[in-house]
């Protein structure tokens, strides 16, 4: 099989780096799924509530989630660029931000995949429960209301999508997906698309 249709995070690391991208709403397992990949396929995984916690504690600034998601993938992109694997844990609730991070992945030569964890709102609203009484130093508290709220957010990956296939086109008034995740994320550098055409 050539290196770049490696698809089983056990493999060995021969080939371009995968970027993996957990998609899924709070209580949907996602941090569980990325620490399997984190250990199965040597990868560097990212979790932007980790950092959340560690520099604002229970606060969670939401004015300063983009930041600091925007330099965890820098670091991620750059890792894959230096052929590591990495697992970007974030919930990518928007189909225009898996769209940008599979585009820039290709553009450091790596390649992507998403990883997709839907739950049912009973489910859902059980483990968010369950895991704040548990250990309420590493999670934020979440109402009914906003669980809700961003279920109506949410743009779940169609099949096209989970196969890896073709990234659509990028939004009206962007040049490039890595101009549109700069502004997505206001601290990622547009640094992307010199590197490629695609």
């Amino acid at each position: 099989m050539p290196a770049h249709d490696r698809l089983d995070p056990s493999d060995p690391p021969v080939g371009p780096a995968t970027v993996y991208l957990i998609v899924g709403l709070p209580g949907a397992g996602k941090t569980t799924r990325a620490k399997e990949l984190e250990v199965s396929a040597s990868a560097l995984r990212l979790t932007p509530d980790e950092w959340q916690l560690m520099l604002f504690g229970d606060q969670n600034p939401p004015d300063k989630r983009d930041l600091v998601e925007g330099k965890l993938v820098q670091i991620g992109m750059r890792a894959a660029e230096l052929g590591t694997d990495v697992v970007f844990d974030f919930g990518f609730w928007g189909t225009d931000e898996r769209s940008a991070l599979r585009w820039i992945a290709g553009a450091v030569g790596a390649r992507s995949q998403v990883v997709y964890l839907p739950v049912d709102h009973e489910e859902q609203r059980r483990r968010v429960t369950r895991r704040f009484a548990a250990t309420p130093d590493q999670t934020f508290h979440m109402s009914d209301v906003e669980l809700e709220q961003w279920r109506g957010q949410f743009q779940a990956p169609d099949d096209e999508e989970l196969r890896g296939g073709r990234i659509p086109p990028v939004p009206p008034g962007h040049a490039t997906w890595s101009e549109w995740a700069s502004q997505r994320w206001p601290s990622l550098p547009d640094q992307y698309a010199r590197r490629t055409d695609v």
